[in-house]
């Protein structure tokens, strides 16, 4: 118990500070690229843009003060729970992020299904027929995964489920079968990398002392694959998942505008064209939030694959 209040602890601490950094370094990057959100404003508006118009918006949205005025309202909104308003839709950004965040979860929790369902067959059947022709299908299927991108894989779904099967629908979310296509286009463009860490870990972890003394007396094979080997196997796994939980989010991204999903998405792109800052701002910390938190309960999952591992040397 000592040991996971120490864990949340830490994290809770690298949370703060991740908070800090990211969000001046965004704060500062953000207003430094191009592009005047002003401009964007009257554009929407369909206001002919004037030099005083311009001054009275600037004002009114604090963009005339001092980037770190600006910084400093910006981060005492935040630890208030509040991330500004959008200059375009004129909805609070915590608002427009919450209301899209449920789509975006739910499809990942979509596409770490298919992920699992086959990337761990996979990568089972290519070490315990290391060597012969499960193993070559499984690498050849991971190699095949990993050469496809995601966002071709997409529209290969679509031409052939949608338009030619006429199965599952294309865009938007609604039922089940909305989530079919997005969910395995997400899983197949992330298993490859899945399939191969397995497979050479159970590999390795088959040829180690404690297998063998496991065979020694006398365990079903069975039962020594699911529960010694495969166990001890899927720690790299969840390592590898922690740390790339920043890259799935921005993969979910393209299949999200692939397949017109209501996800987080949608809004940061159509933001970023419209120099939307305060929105692209709340993104970036929310998204910085569930990395830190999805790395916190990756650590709590080595204690329950293996209680054994010690915080200071496998957790840092």
């Amino acid at each position: 118990m000592c040991r996971i209040l120490s864990i949340i602890g830490s994290r809770m601490i690298q949370l703060v500070v991740m908070v800090l950094i990211l969000s001046f370094v965004t704060f500062l990057l953000i207003k430094v690229t191009p592009g005047d959100p002003i401009r964007a404003i009257l554009k929407v508006d369909d206001v002919v843009s004037t030099t005083v118009e311009e001054e009275r918006l600037k004002k009114e949205y604090g963009l005339d003060q001092p980037i770190l005025v600006q910084y400093s309202r910006w981060i005492w909104n935040v630890a208030h729970f509040d991330l500004g308003e959008s200059i375009i839709a004129k909805r609070p950004v915590l608002d427009m992020i919450m209301s899209r965040l449920p789509a975006t979860v739910a499809l990942t929790i979509g596409g770490m299904v298919v992920l699992f369902l086959i990337s761990v067959p996979l990568g089972i059947l290519g070490a315990v027929y290391e060597g012969r022709w499960p193993d070559y299908i499984s690498r050849w299927m991971a190699m095949l995964g990993a050469s496809i991108p995601s966002f071709w894989l997409g529209l290969l779904l679509i031409y052939l489920f949608s338009l030619k099967l006429n199965l599952l629908p294309v865009m938007g979310k609604g039922t089940l079968a909305h989530f079919v296509l997005p969910s395995i286009t997400l899983g197949i463009a992330m298993a490859p990398m899945y399939i191969r860490l397995l497979r050479e870990r159970l590999i390795s972890t088959l040829q180690s002392s404690y297998i063998e003394a496991a065979k020694a007396r006398g365990l079903r094979k069975e039962r020594i694959l699911l529960f010694h080997a495969l166990r001890g196997s899927l720690i790299p796994l969840v390592t590898v998942f922690g740390l790339s939980i920043g890259s799935l989010l921005g993969g979910i991204t393209v299949i999200e505008i692939l397949f017109s999903w209501p996800g987080m998405g949608e809004l940061i792109v159509n933001s970023v064209m419209q120099r939307d800052y305060p929105v692209i701002q709340g993104y970036i910390l929310i998204v910085g939030f569930l990395v830190v938190i999805t790395n916190l309960i990756v650590d709590l999952m080595y204690l329950m694959i293996n209680p054994q591992i010690k915080q200071g040397k496998e957790l840092g």
